[in-house]
C-alpha cells in the first residue's frame, strides 16, 4: 500500500536530484509510451517505488506546468462543507478531482470582476462601448482564444447561451427529418439533456422517438462502446440517419470517442455530424476544423473554468458559413455595422455570430476571460502531455492497490477492489477516471468527502474523479490513494445508513 508520508498542503515541493532525462522528454506525449510504462521506468531508473510520495514529489518538480496551479484559488480542507477537521489538517489544500463538473475559480476573476462592477458604477449604460470587455461585443474578446484551444478558424465560434440551448439552435438547422431520413444517432448513454434534446426534437417534427432516435449500446459485458461497432451501425442505418450526435467525452465512462473518424463515416452517408463537447473542451486536444466537423457545443465551467453556469461554446463549420438553414433569429444575430439601424430588415451575420440571439452577459465573460488568460500560458499538446501522465499515474495506483483479485466474487466481503471502466488506452480518454467498487458507492463516496477529496458519484455505482492538469499535482494523486485507501477500509466496515443525496 501507499507509503505513509506528510505531505505539503499548497503542492509544492522539496528539492530532489534531477534525472539524466529533461522535463520536456519526462511529459511528452508522442512518444508512443503508456503512462504506466513511462511511469515505472522513470522509477526504476531512479530507484524509487512509484508507490512513494518521493516518487510523486518528483514528478511534480519535473512538470514544466506546475506553476499554474498558482493562477488559481485551491480550496482548503476547512472551508469544504463535508470535511471532517477532526481526521485531517484543517489548513491542507484539499484533493480537488472534481474539474469534470465544476473547474477551480482562476485567481484574475476577482480583479476582472472589480473591473467591470466599477465600470458599471461609473459609466452606467456607457460601459456597453468602453473599457477592457464593451458588454455590446464582449463576447469577441475571448472567442478566439477559445477557438484555438477547440482547432476552429475565425468565425466558426461563438460564446452564447448554455450547452443545451444552443444544441437545440444547431438541431433547428441540421435535423430537417423526411420520411426517409429521420433518425438521430447517438451513445446509449447520452448525458440526460442531450438525451431529452433528441426527443424533443424528434417530437417536434412529428416523429417517434421510439423509432427515430437510435441509441447505440456497448456489447455484452463492455462498459464502452467500441468505434467498430459505431461505424457498423452508421454504414448499416446511414441512409435513414439525419444526424449523429455523440459526445465527444463520455460523461460515465470517460471515453474519448474517435471524432475525426466517426465524422467522416457520418458525412459519407449523407448524415450531417456534431458534437457535444462538454468533458471534451479544455481536457482533449480538438482539431474541429480539420476534422470537419459540422457543428459541436459545449459548457465552459467544467476544464474551462469559467464559473458554474457559465456561457457556452458554439461551433459552426465555415463551410456552413453562409447556410440558408432555418435557424432561430435575434437582434444579435445582425450584422453589428447596420444592427442600430433598426430598421427591422435582417442583415445576418455569416457563419456561427449569425446563431446568437441576444447580447451576451458581460458579467459572466469575466471568469471566461481570465480562464483563457491562464490556457494562454500553455498549450493542449503541453496540458494533455502532463494529464497523461497524471491520469495514468492514478490509473497505475489503483491497478496496483485494489486490482480485482483472481477467484475473487462480487459481494463475498473478503477483497475491496475497484475496476476502472474508462479505457486505459490514453488516446481514448481524457483526465477521468470512471471507478467502480465492489462495496457500496455511497459510502465510499461519503468517507473520501470526510477526507476532503471533491470527485463525484454517477449513479448506479461510478465515482469520478479527474485530476485536471492545469491545477493538480502527482501529489494530489498520492494524497487521493492514502485517503482512498482509509475511505475503504472505513466503508467496508461501515453499517450506518448514508444520505446519498448529500454529494453531487
Amino acid at each position: 500500500m501507499m507509503a505513509e508520508a506528510a505531505v505539503a498542503a499548497n503542492g509544492t515541493t522539496t528539492s530532489h536530484s534531477k534525472s539524466s532525462k529533461d522535463a520536456g522528454h519526462i511529459f511528452n506525449s508522442q512518444d508512443g509510451l503508456h503512462p504506466s510504462e513511462k511511469l515505472l521506468s522513470i522509477a526504476k531508473q531512479l530507484n524509487k517505488n512509484v508507490e512513494d510520495l518521493d516518487f510523486a514529489l518528483y514528478m511534480d518538480e519535473q512538470d514544466p506546468l506546475r506553476h499554474l496551479r498558482n493562477d488559481f484559488f485551491y480550496p482548503k480542507m476547512k472551508d469544504l462543507v463535508s470535511t471532517d477537521v477532526s481526521i485531517l489538517d484543517a489548513e491542507e489544500d484539499c484533493v480537488y478531482f472534481c474539474g469534470n463538473s465544476l473547474g477551480l475559480c482562476p485567481r484574475n476573476t476577482k480583479q476582472h470582476m472589480d473591473v467591470e462592477l466599477d465600470k458599471w458604477a461609473k459609466l452606467g449604460v456607457q460601459g456597453h462601448l468602453n473599457g477592457v470587455l464593451p458588454w455590446a461585443h464582449c463576447d469577441e474578446c475571448v472567442d478566439m482564444d477559445m477557438a484555438r484551444l477547440v482547432g476552429a478558424k475565425e468565425g466558426e465560434i461563438a460564446l452564447m447561451n448554455g450547452l443545451t440551448v444552443n444544441l437545440h439552435l444547431t438541431l433547428i438547422s441540421f435535423y430537417r427529418p423526411t420520411p426517409t431520413r429521420h433518425k438521430i444517432l447517438c451513445e446509449s448513454k447520452a448525458f440526460p439533456s442531450d438525451h431529452y434534446a433528441f426527443e424533443s426534437q424528434i417530437r417536434l417534427h412529428g416523429y417517434d422517438p421510439a423509432t427515430s432516435l437510435v441509441c447505440i449500446e456497448p456489447r455484452q459485458g463492455e462498459s464502452t462502446l467500441r468505434t467498430e461497432d459505431i461505424l457498423k451501425k452508421i454504414e448499416e442505418e446511414g441512409d435513414s440517419i439525419a444526424a449523429v450526435c455523440f459526445s465527444g467525452v463520455q460523461y460515465y465512462t470517460g471515453q474519448l470517442y474517435d471524432i475525426p473518424t466517426i465524422t467522416a463515416a457520418g458525412q459519407k452517408k449523407g448524415c450531417y455530424v456534431g458534437w457535444d463537447l462538454a468533458h471534451a473542451a479544455g481536457n482533449v486536444e480538438l482539431y474541429l476544423h480539420d476534422w470537419n466537423v459540422d457543428f459541436a457545443c459545449w459548457c465552459t465551467y467544467k476544464y474551462m473554468n469559467s464559473s458554474a453556469g457559465s456561457l457556452g461554446g458554439f461551433f459552426l463549420h465555415e463551410r456552413h458559413r453562409h447556410n440558408d438553414f432555418p435557424k432561430l433569429l435575434g437582434w444579435w444575430g445582425h450584422a453589428m455595422d447596420t444592427r442600430f439601424k433598426m430598421d427591422n430588415k435582417m442583415d445576418l451575420s455569416p457563419g456561427a455570430y449569425g446563431y446568437r440571439i441576444s447580447n451576451p452577459p458581460g458579467l459572466l465573460v469575466v471568469p471566461t476571460k481570465a480562464s483563457m488568460e491562464v490556457f494562454n500560458k500553455t498549450s493542449m499538446k503541453e496540458l494533455v502531455g502532463k494529464s497523461r501522465l497524471l491520469t495514468g499515474y492514478l490509473e497505475l495506483l489503483i491497478n496496483r492497490c485494489y486490482h480485482k483479485p483472481a477467484g475473487a466474487v462480487d459481494g463475498d466481503g473478503d477483497h475491496v477492489y475497484v475496476d476502472i471502466i474508462t479505457p486505459s488506452d490514453p488516446k481514448q480518454r481524457g483526465a477521468q477516471l470512471s471507478l467502480s467498487f465492489n462495496i457500496n458507492v455511497h459510502q465510499v463516496i461519503n468517507e473520501l468527502s470526510r477526507r476532503g477529496v471533491v470527485c463525484d458519484k454517477r449513479l448506479p455505482h461510478v465515482i469520478r474523479v479527474s485530476p485536471a492538469p492545469l491545477y493538480c499535482s502527482f501529489q494530489d494523486v498520492h494524497r487521493f490513494m492514502r485517503y482512498l485507501a482509509d475511505s475503504l477500509e472505513a466503508a467496508k466496515n461501515c453499517t450506518e445508513p448514508v444520505d446519498s443525496s448529500k454529494h453531487h
